[in-house]
């Protein structure tokens, strides 16, 4: 298989020994493995390559840099030349210096600021790491493979992308001339198994009576927003609350980079695409929400209101596609409301405000704010109820509260989960739907969270007849 996969005329040439003592061993390394991914690139028959498994190929590139290595030994130990082996296959099949944080399970966000500055996010915590890239040629080009897996493109006319990697994980790209001092790239990351309900608990997130009044009203079919600013747990948040709806239900999807990880069996997944080189073949969110409308979906699930398919979606949402869900970027559960008003209003400006207010008061019952606090811990800091309107003006109130009272000695916000003691409206609706929830869910009092070990799963309880 070697044979058939490598060039056996393509070996490095061996470094002179006076010039590789002027180096650190360092830099010998890193020039060294260059050249040799360099010879690798040359001797691999591709139509070979191509036609083996991953892991096959793996192993394969394994025994040809080791082939290659060979002509090293006086130069590489037996820790280096394991390293390089790792690194030369991570250079050609993956994302080169980033793949060992993306195998990494404790971090959340990788965030790149040119070739050699690199920043992870660990349990809410930046830190520098030591990974740096060739220069900017090399970091641009692991994102133009990103990108091109996705059929999205990269380049001085198009410096600007949003992709995703294949476990779902999102990526952001800007390179020269608008990132000024070198590309900048960020990565979120996505666990490989979403997180449920108890993880949420457990982790301080959320107390189990929010989660019980989330899961009644999500089953309930009610209409739900999530708000919050960037990295504050949107998305996760969705996710979980996904989890509640039947999986007899077919469900359609939309977004600009697919990061929802819903796990019933009849989900119709959809997603944007940009314009080409001659500005055509743009596919909007609007265009998809459009088009989802006609394939009978129960609810309609999209990524993030941004833009003008905020109109679409209240719409769906009060003709016959109840229970539907999305996200929007937004500093409370008010801010939430006046800023759905500010996108239906530029989507369609002959809309008057009083219109614009009472579809969204038809069509929004729970608005869920999430918040990313001092320290880095994510919390759910308000649930509220839309309860109609008063005059033009959007009703509505909290029924539970996150009271933030101050920072501990690491800086960390500390607080506490409040039920603010008022009965939500929408608990008739509810009762229709077969839930029960009693009134002491409701009363206010400080809500305590529960230990790790003591969370059990949240099944809102049904009436019996």
């Amino acid at each position: 298989m070697i044979g058939s996969m490598f060039n056996s005329d393509s070996k490095p040439t061996p470094l002179q020994a006076g010039a590789a003592r002027k180096e650190s061993r360092e830099q010998r390394f890193l020039r060294i493995k260059q050249d040799v991914h360099r010879h690798l690139i040359a001797a691999l028959d591709t139509g070979s390559a191509t036609a083996l498994k991953d892991h096959e190929l793996r192993r394969e590139l394994r025994r040809g840099i080791e082939d290659l290595c060979r002509y090293r030994a006086d130069l590489l130990n037996e820790g280096e030349r394991e390293r390089l082996i790792n690194e030369v296959i991570d250079e050609t099949l993956g994302l080169g210096p980033i793949e060992p944080l993306l195998r990494d399970p404790t971090i959340s966000d990788i965030l790149i600021n040119g070739p050699k500055v690199v920043y992870v996010e660990r349990r809410g915590r930046l830190e520098r790491t030591n990974v740096a890239f060739h220069d900017e040629d090399h970091l641009v080009e692991i994102v133009q493979r990103i990108a091109s897996k996705i059929g999205r493109r990269l380049d001085e006319a198009n410096p600007m992308v949003d992709a995703r990697l294949a476990d779902g994980s999102r990526v952001n790209a800007v390179i020269r001339p608008l990132a000024l001092d070198g590309a900048l790239v960020s990565i979120r990351r996505f666990a490989a198994k979403p997180l449920i309900a108890a993880d949420l608990i457990s982790r301080g997130s959320i107390c189990r009576e929010m989660i019980e009044f989330l899961a009644a009203c999500v089953q309930g079919r009610l209409n739900m927003v999530v708000s919050g600013g960037t990295g504050s747990g949107k998305s996760t948040l969705l996710n979980m609350l996904s989890g509640y709806i039947s999986e007899n239900e077919r469900l359609a999807t939309i977004e600009d980079a697919a990061e929802l990880q819903l796990q019933q069996p009849h989900v119709a997944r959809m997603e944007t695409r940009p314009a080409n080189l001659e500005g055509q073949g743009e596919v909007r969110s609007r265009d998809l929400l459009r088009n989802a409308l006609r394939m009978r979906p129960d609810r309609i699930i999209v990524g993030e209101c941004r833009g003008d398919e905020a109109f679409d979606m209240l719409q769906a949402m009060t003709t016959g596609h109840a229970g539907s869900l999305t996200t929007i970027h937004a500093n409370g559960t008010r801010h939430a409301i006046r800023r759905l008003e500010m996108l239906v209003g530029m989507a369609s400006f002959e809309l008057p405000i009083w219109f614009i207010r009472e579809l969204i008061a038809s069509a929004v019952t729970i608005v869920v704010h999430c918040e990313r606090l001092a320290g880095g811990q994510r919390r759910v800091t308000q649930i509220s109820e839309v309860t109609g309107l008063v005059g033009e003006q959007v009703q509505m109130h909290d029924l539970f509260t996150f009271e933030k009272t101050g920072l501990d000695q690491e800086h960390r916000q500390m607080g506490r989960f409040m039920a603010t003691g008022i009965r939500p409206q929408c608990l008739e609706v509810l009762r229709e739907a077969g839930i029960i929830l009693p009134p002491s869910l409701f009363e206010r009092r400080q809500l305590i969270p529960e230990r790790a070990d003591t969370v059990a799963p949240v099944t809102p309880r049904r009436n019996p007849t």
